[in-house]
């Protein structure tokens, strides 16, 4: 799915991701991007969103996320958000995961937007 409008690609995350569809997620994704998917750790390129990804998914989780702010420079924007997951461990406990994040997209030649940074624990 394409994203012509760079306020909507927290929404389209949350609604791949509560789908479970890994690859629409990874799809958001330049193929240099990186991702900063727990604190201390990053994702870099393709490959390693999707690994990172799949992990993530496979918390059959709920996700929520809020878009705080989008900032655009030309084909750059800056986005902030804050989010919410609630899912059942390994051991059949629910737990809940928030945070906030900062994340930059790129408008594409088509005009579609891709993530570039997506640092989804930035207010660590």
């Amino acid at each position: 799915m394409k994203i012509y409008d760079p306020e909507r690609m927290h929404a389209v995350f949350a609604e791949a991701y509560n789908a479970g569809k890994v690859e629409d997620l990874v799809a958001l994704y330049e193929p240099d991007a990186v991702l900063i998917p727990q604190p201390g750790q990053r994702a870099a390129g393709l490959s390693a969103i999707r690994e990172s990804l799949v992990g993530f998914v496979n918390l059959k989780g709920s996700m929520q996320i809020e878009t705080l702010s989008c900032l655009r420079s030309g084909d750059l924007a800056l986005l902030q958000a804050k989010w919410n997951l609630s899912a059942t461990g390994p051991d059949g406990k629910p737990f809940e995961l928030s945070s906030r994040t900062a994340e930059v997209v790129r408008q594409q030649s088509d005009g579609s937007w891709l993530f570039v940074i997506d640092n989804a624990f930035a207010d660590t």
